[in-house]
C-alpha cells in the first residue's frame, strides 16, 4: 500500500504541500527583493476615505448594520477596503483588502480583536467568514452533500462571535481583492516569511488606524493559515534576525483550524512526530470514524465515541504491530489478529488492506464505497460522488470541495453587493493557484530546515507566558487530521495547560454539517477566558 510519505504530495491545497514539487526551485531568501526592513508607513488621511479622488487612494466602503446574536441585539460597522503597505521610502508595495466588523453599541477599549485568515497558500478568507463567525452565513440546501447549483442562501449568523470580539478578515496578497502595487512583483509576498511579514505589517497598520493597541489580540488561521498563525508571533514581535523590525506586538491567543504544522518541505519527508509506524497508526481513527458514518464499521456510538475507540487501538496494539512489521518481528498469529480487527473497524477486506496492514486516507477514500460506485471526500469524508468519470483533480473532483465551494462563493459575492455595497471592477479571487503555488518560497531565514511550525508556537509561548492556543479539528477531515494536529503540537512540547483541543463531527471546514454553533460557542469562550 501507499507509503505514509507519499500522501504528503496528495494533500494539496489544505496542507500547503502543493508546492513540494516546486520547492527545489524556490529562491533563497533575497533581501534585495523581499526585504524584512520594508516597514509599512501609516496611510495619510486622504488615503482612508471612500476611495474617491486620487485613483491611488485605497478603496474603502463603510456600512452600518444590526444583528441578533447569541441572544442579544447588537449594532456594528462593516468596513470593506484596502490598506496600503509601503516600503521604507514610502513607495506602495501592496494593497491588502480586508473586512472589518466593529461593534458600535459598546465601549471598544477592552474588546478583543480577532484577525482571521484562511489557507492555501492562495486562499482568501471567505470560508471562515461565511461559514462560522462572520455576521452573515451561507445557507446550503443540505448540511452534507448539498446541491452545488443555485439558488444559494444567505442569512444573519446568530452564532457569530461579533458579540464578544471585533473581527478582521484578511485576504493575503494575490487572493480576494488584494494585489501587489503597480510594478511590484507579487513573488515579494509569496513565501512563508514574506507572507507573514506582509500580514504583520497589515495588523500593525490596522491597530494604529483604529486605535486598538491596548486591545486583546488574537489570530485565527485555517489550513495553511495555521502555519501563518504559527509564525506570525515572531513577525509581530520583531527581531534583528528574522525580519529586522521590532514591532513589539504580542498576542493573547492563537486559534488553529485544520492544523498542519509538521516540518516544512525539503526536510527529508519526516514531520518530527515519530516513526513511520506512529505516523501510519495516526491515520486509523479518521478512517474508522468515516467508515462508521457510512455504516461500514462494527464500532458503535457517536463520532466522538468511535474516534476515541479507534484512537486507543491505533496508539496501542496497532502501532506496536506496525513497528514489529517494519522491524521484521511480527509473527503470523499477531498479524492475523490485527488484520481481523482492522477489517472489523474499517469495513475494508483483508485484500484491500494488504500485507503491510496499512491503508492511507486517499486509498481509503476510493476503496470504502467502491462497491456502491462511490468515492468519499478527503476534505470531508461524509461527502460522496460517483467514482466513474472522475477527472482526478485533487480539488475540483473532491466530493466535498466541488459541492460546497459554489455556494460559499455565490453567497459571499451576493453579500458583497447587497450588504456591504462593494463595487469593484475586478473579480474576488476565492483561491488563486496560478503562479502563486509554483512561486511559493518555503525557505525561511535563520530557521533550521527540519524545524516544524509547531516549534514557532513553542518559541512564542516561551516569550509570552500569557499566550494561549486553541486547536480545533474535524473527525471527518482526512487531510489535516485531529491525530496529526495533536502529535505535531505535542512534539514541540507546548505548555499543556495553555493549549485547548476541541474536535467536531465535521470535516476540514469543521463548521460545516451542523457544527458551526458549537465551534462558535467554544471560540467565544476562548476569547473571553482570562
Amino acid at each position: 500500500m501507499t507509503s505514509v510519505f507519499n500522501r504528503i504530495g496528495a494533500l494539496l491545497l489544505a496542507v500547503g504541500w502543493v508546492a513540494v514539487a516546486g520547492c527545489a526551485n524556490a529562491q533563497p531568501y533575497d533581501l534585495a527583493t523581499s526585504s524584512p526592513l520594508e516597514q509599512a508607513d501609516a496611510p495619510a488621511k486622504s488615503e482612508v476615505g471612500a476611495g474617491k479622488g486620487s485613483p491611488d487612494a485605497p478603496y474603502r466602503k463603510v456600512t452600518r448594520h444590526s444583528l441578533d446574536v447569541n441572544g442579544q441585539s447588537i449594532t456594528y460597522e462593516a468596513i470593506a477596503g484596502e490598506t496600503l503597505l509601503r516600503d521604507m521610502t514610502g513607495a506602495a508595495t501592496a494593497r491588502i483588502f480586508s473586512f472589518t466588523y466593529k461593534r458600535t453599541d459598546v465601549d471598544e477599549t477592552d474588546r478583543p480583536v480577532l484577525f482571521v485568515f484562511n489557507g492555501g497558500p492562495g486562499s482568501a478568507s471567505l470560508w471562515i467568514h461565511m461559514g462560522a463567525i462572520g455576521p452573515k452565513q451561507v445557507v446550503l440546501d443540505n448540511e452534507v452533500n448539498p446541491s452545488n447549483v443555485p439558488p444559494f442562501g444567505l442569512k444573519d449568523n446568530t452564532a457569530s462571535v461579533l458579540d464578544v470580539a471585533d473581527l478582521v478578515f484578511i485576504d493575503p496578497v494575490g487572493t480576494g481583492f488584494s494585489r501587489p502595487a503597480e510594478g511590484v512583483n507579487p513573488r515579494r509576498f509569496w513565501g512563508v516569511d514574506e507572507d507573514a511579514e506582509s500580514i504583520a505589517q497589515f495588523i500593525e497598520l490596522w491597530l494604529s488606524e483604529h486605535g486598538r493597541w491596548n486591545s486583546p489580540k488574537y489570530v485565527l488561521g485555517e489550513s495553511y493559515g495555521s502555519i501563518r498563525a504559527a509564525v506570525l508571533p515572531r513577525f509581530l514581535m520583531g527581531s534583528p534576525i528574522y525580519n529586522g523590525v521590532m514591532r513589539g506586538i504580542t498576542l493573547d491567543g492563537v486559534v488553529l483550524l485544520g492544523t498542519t504544522l509538521g516540518a516544512r518541505p525539503g526536510s527529508g519527508g519526516q514531520d518530527g512526530t515519530g516513526s513511520v509506524a506512529e505516523q501510519q497508526a495516526r491515520v486509523l481513527p479518521g478512517i474508522v470514524a468515516t467508515a462508521a458514518f457510512h455504516g461500514r464499521s462494527a464500532l458503535e456510538g457517536d463520532a466522538t465515541d468511535v474516534f476515541s475507540q479507534a484512537a486507543a487501538y491505533a496508539d496501542g496494539p496497532y502501532r506496536a504491530a506496525l513497528q514489529k512489521l517494519q522491524d521484521g518481528t511480527l509473527d503470523a498469529a499477531e498479524r492475523q489478529s490485527v488484520l481481523a480487527e482492522l477489517t472489523r473497524m474499517t469495513g475494508l477486506s483483508a485484500d484491500q488492506i494488504g500485507d503491510d496492514l496499512y491503508v492511507d486516507e486517499r486509498e481509503f477514500a476510493k476503496l470504502l464505497l467502491v462497491g456502491a460506485g462511490l468515492e468519499i471526500g478527503m476534505y470531508d469524508s461524509r461527502y460522496t460522488l460517483p467514482s466513474a468519470q472522475s477527472g482526478n483533480d485533487p480539488v475540483a473532483d473532491d466530493p466535498a470541495m466541488t459541492r460546497y465551494v459554489p455556494g460559499f462563493v455565490a453567497a459571499f459575492n451576493q453579500m458583497l453587493r447587497d450588504d456591504l455595497d462593494v463595487r469593484l471592477a475586478r473579480p474576488y479571487l476565492a483561491i488563486y493557484w496560478k503562479d502563486l503555488l509554483q512561486s511559493w518560497n518555503w525557505q525561511r531565514r535563520a530557521i533550521p530546515p527540519d524545524q516544524s511550525y509547531a516549534e514557532d508556537i513553542a518559541i512564542a509561548m516561551r516569550r509570552n507566558p500569557d499566550l494561549r492556543v486553541f486547536v480545533a479539528s474535524g473527525y471527518y477531515d482526512l487531510v489535516t487530521t485531529p491525530a496529526d494536529a495533536r502529535a505535531q503540537l505535542e512534539a514541540a512540547n507546548l505548555p499543556a495547560e495553555r493549549v485547548r483541543y476541541e474536535d467536531y463531527a465535521s470535516g476540514h471546514m469543521l463548521y460545516l454539517g451542523g457544527t458551526a454553533d458549537a465551534f462558535a460557542d467554544d471560540l467565544r469562550e476562548f476569547l473571553t477566558s482570562p
